[in-house]
């Protein structure tokens, strides 16, 4: 058994114009959070971002949206992580990953960064790769561009995102206890949902890595 989380950052870009993109999708997840454990984020200006404190499974949980764009998520990390003694293995960070399909998420342990910016950002912060990560798939177009991830969902995308939000959500309890493994297992053994995995239908020229651009990313 590993250390319990305390902390859950949904990572994005701040402002309703990205509120709904696939770039989104870790703030999505906290979103959702706070409907079903009936939290709302607040700014607080001393952790670069908005804020609250849930309860799962009688254990306080610390949420964070960070507002300081994408690429700089790590300020704000570091900056709770810091004020409340949270070790890395104590986070979970949750955001989009093109390199799995729209319909599939994973939990994962440590490891690098995977090319994207938010996590890059965080990992440096830290100084530790030993955080926690929930990969919401997004999946990769033909030809990656930033208007893919900066883009909205179709509706069967968006479901399907929705749906893997909130199938991690039912296995937070596992997580606050610190049963990671036992929530990957659940959550990465369900053959009903190999049919179910969305191709993207992206931009198909001009290819650019969506991560090599901007602020926002």
């Amino acid at each position: 058994m590993s250390d319990g989380i305390k902390l859950i950052v949904g990572l994005g870009n701040p402002g309703q114009q990205y509120r709904f993109t696939r770039h989104n999708a870790g703030a999505m997840f906290l979103e959702s959070l706070c409907e079903d454990f009936h939290g709302e984020l607040r700014p607080d200006g001393k952790f670069f971002g908005m804020a609250d404190r849930i309860t799962v499974a009688g254990k306080d949980v610390r949420l964070l949206f960070p507002t300081t764009f994408m690429n700089n998520s790590g300020q704000a990390v570091s900056a709770m992580a810091r004020y409340f003694d949270i070790e890395p293995g104590e986070i979970l960070i949750a955001y989009d990953e093109l390199d799995l399909p729209v319909g599939t998420v994973r939990l994962k342990t440590g490891g690098g960064h995977g090319g994207h910016n938010g996590v890059r950002d965080v990992e440096k912060a830290l100084g530790s790769r030993d955080f926690h990560r929930l990969r919401i798939g997004i999946g990769r177009p033909r030809g990656d561009g930033i208007d893919y991830v900066l883009g909205v969902p179709s509706k069967a995308e968006a479901d399907a995102i929705q749906g893997n939000i909130d199938e991690a959500i039912a296995l937070l309890p596992l997580l606050v206890d610190g049963k990671v493994q036992d929530a990957m297992k659940a959550l990465h053994t369900n053959p009903e949902k190999e049919a179910g995995r969305i191709r993207p239908a992206g931009p198909s020229s001009d290819a650019t890595n969506p991560e090599d651009n901007g602020d926002k990313k």
